[in-house]
């Protein structure tokens, strides 16, 4: 027995301390894909799970379905396993009328059905996004995941658990307590949500598709589907999907009515839990707040990070939802209002080929202009020689160009025989067996340097670096943008000037610009060429991640550049650096590491970066992560107003190089505002919510 008790304390303060690291993992998990504020740095969670996986792996029988450590892994499957739905997966009606019309059409319905007279109170609706990704089922039981299936055809579904373990945003097991809400989470529950991909990460993925020569997808819904649908999890795991959730499946013991009494407060106690539940849904009243809410997320969509079709209208008390109940297989107090597409059918005039600033060359069809996604799109991109070829796009064809938010236009494929709703585009003429009408040039268009494809590459490239002055321009332009050093007033047109009249030929040329050769140019007077001066001393002052990103190196963008930046510390630690340690930044896998290491091989890259630092330019260098302090690790930042020194990138950038977050709204978690003058609405919340307020001179004290 002696023997048996000196086993068993050791065991017991593993058991507790294994409950505690999933409870705290859990935790930091929703702060940081939930909540999008961490409380702890990356190296701190690793940390964590890393000691969690070898509690797991001494005491295996201890693995839970919930543990953190199980959101990864699991063999691929030979198919997807069919299960039949508790409650039914019903679709919602769709408005295709897409004007003011359609909202108020909903309202008569509804108040025709509950027989309501003009007299009487606006009936109360919640207003929802319809999000443009796959329905989810996932099914909980005693607050843990067991089950994630598709919609399928309401009754049936996929059942893609191992798929859907992989998204951060989704809770392996609920957060209950009285921290997380009143209600009891219950013994069975199923949370219904959508399964999404953001924009920026499609473009991502897409990318990074091109680059290695792989398939690219057509949209960021088909992107979520696939990976959602991979037979593979680790495939899966390595598509960067979201989550949002927007109602509820079985519900037991109780009833979902015997739980809550409208459907906000549904979404409220979803988001308690530990979900993420979108910040732009609305309660509102009667039919002119339904017409408010789908104009103006009609004029905001693009501004959204994530892909919509329309808003969702939903009838806000359960009571009455219950009375209104079902027409076939639709809920009556429900309706999806769409917005006008953002795709539209054009003719293809000509397929030219522009020469970028790393010296990829893209092809770009020419259209007959359409109006689409609100603006006149004349130009679309077809990314590279492969895709010309495997949409099969040809100078004559009808295609599809599509556009949404920022991202560059794009021709998604070609239509043949032209559809019906589409009978004031000429038909094509009959199409021949595949003959190229388009093929990538042996030289540059511009200088006239070779073009060449690098083995595994899809991209062409022009080899002629700052020789071209297709990638001079782009350089500069690059270089002086905001978000890099920031030139102010240094535009396309100037850029075109002093590069044409071969006044620059290389970066540091930039600063050494004077008076008489700016007020020789072309309609510039001497106070725009004053200004111009005076905006490149102003820049060279700025900070390392910016120069970094300002630099142009492939496959650095600003989150890299601040990765590299926080880890080594200085630009001599970046450029030495060995493609070994490039890899043991945040965010930096190989690809990016070899574009690094090749970027500073070139001589003549460092030679620009020495010609820079001796005309002026400079920035405030620290110690390499491992021994720089974090004074504001763990807080979240919300900067609002004009400060009275640093910019407003300045100040993010000084912010997290501390181990801070900036966020950009008000909520809770903030630890701290940021208030300079002309502060607005997000000042007033913060004093609403009892957040601290910061000036400038107290942030600096803070950042010492």
């Amino acid at each position: 027995m002696a023997n048996l008790d000196l086993f068993a304390a050791p065991d017991a303060g593993d058991r507790a301390r294994l409950d505690a690291l999933h409870a705290e993992l859990h935790r930091h998990a929703h702060q940081y894909y939930v909540l999008d504020a961490p409380t702890v740095p990356d190296a701190e969670y690793d940390r964590l799970f890393r000691e969690l996986q070898a509690l797991e792996a001494a005491h295996p029988d201890w693995i839970t379905p919930d543990s953190p450590t199980q959101r990864v892994g699991g063999k691929p499957l030979d198919q997807f396993a069919g299960l039949r739905h508790a409650v039914p997966m019903l679709s919602i009606r769709t408005e295709t009328d897409t004007e003011s019309s359609g909202a108020q059409a909903f309202d008569a319905r509804i108040r025709k059905e509950l027989e309501l007279l003009e007299t009487d109170t606006a009936v109360e609706y919640v207003a929802e996004l319809k999000f443009d990704g796959l329905a989810i089922n996932l099914r909980y039981e005693n607050g843990v995941l067991v089950q994630a299936a598709t919609r399928g055809d309401g009754e049936y579904g996929e059942d893609v658990t191992q798929n859907i373990r992989t998204i951060g945003q989704i809770p392996l097991r609920i957060q209950t307590g009285a921290a997380a809400t009143a209600i009891a989470v219950p013994a069975v529950l199923e949370v219904r949500g959508e399964v999404y991909m953001r924009r920026d990460d499609f473009e991502a993925l897409n990318e990074k598709q091109r680059a290695l020569g792989g398939k690219t997808f057509v949209n960021p819904r088909n992107a979520a589907a696939g990976a959602v649908r991979q037979l593979d999890p680790g495939i899966a795991m390595q598509r960067p999907l979201s989550f949002y959730a927007y109602g509820v499946g079985e519900v037991a013991p109780l009833s979902v009515g015997r739980l809550f009494a409208t459907h906000m407060e549904l979404l409220q106690t979803l988001k308690a839990w530990g979900f993420p539940v979108a910040e732009e849904v609305r309660v509102v009243r009667g039919a002119d707040e339904l017409v408010a809410f789908h104009q103006h997320t009609g004029r905001t969509r693009d501004q959204l990070p994530f892909d919509i079709d329309g808003v969702v209208y939903k009838v806000n008390s359960l009571t009455l939802q219950q009375r209104l109940g079902f027409v076939t297989r639709e809920p009556r107090w429900a309706v999806a209002h769409k917005f006008p597409a953002q795709e539209q059918l054009t003719r293809v005039l000509a397929i030219d080929v522009q020469v970028g600033r790393t010296g990829k060359l893209t092809p770009v069809a020419r259209l007959d202009p359409v109006f689409v996604g609100g603006t006149t799109v004349s130009n679309a991109t077809l990314h590279n020689l492969f895709e010309v070829r495997k949409k099969d796009v040809r100078v004559g064809d009808v295609v599809i160009v599509r556009r949404a938010g920022d991202v560059i236009p794009e021709v998604v494929g070609r239509v043949a025989p032209v559809p019906a709703e589409a009978a004031d585009v000429p038909a094509p003429a009959p199409r021949t067996p595949y003959i190229p009408n388009f093929h990538m040039p042996r030289a540059c268009p511009i200088c006239g340097s070779t073009v060449v494809r690098e083995k595994g590459e899809a991209n062409h490239r022009c080899v002629g670096g700052l020789f071209c002055s297709a990638q001079r321009k782009q350089a500069i332009l690059h270089f002086a943008q905001r978000r890099a050093v920031e030139v102010e007033g240094l535009g396309d047109k100037l850029v075109e000037q002093l590069v044409d009249a071969d006044i620059i030929r290389t970066l540091p040329d930039l600063y050494r610009l004077g008076l008489t050769a700016l007020a020789g140019l072309e309609r510039m007077a001497d106070k725009s060429a004053q200004n111009i001066v005076d905006a490149l001393e102003k820049s060279k002052q700025t900070t390392l991640p910016r120069f970094l990103f300002g630099l142009g190196i492939r496959h650095v963008g600003e989150a890299t550049a601040k990765e590299l930046a926080r880890h080594f510390g200085g630009i001599d630690a970046v450029m030495d650096a060995p493609e070994e340690a490039l890899l043991q930044v945040n965010d930096v896998g190989p690809i990016v590491a070899r574009a690094i290491r090749t970027f500073f091989d070139q001589p003549h890259n460092r030679e620009v970066v020495e010609q820079l630092r001796a005309c002026g330019i400079h920035w405030e260098e620290g110690a390499a992560a491992s021994d720089a302090p974090k004074p504001l690790a763990g807080m979240t930042f919300v900067l609002t107003g004009t400060l009275p020194t640093l910019g407003r990138d300045d100040a993010k950038d000084r912010i997290e190089a501390a181990g801070g977050k900036v966020s950009g709204s008000v909520s809770k978690k903030t630890s701290f505002v940021v208030a300079g003058t002309e502060a607005g609405s997000k000042l007033t919340k913060a004093q609403e919510l009892g957040v601290a307020i910061l000036d400038e001179a107290a942030l600096l004290e803070m950042l010492k």
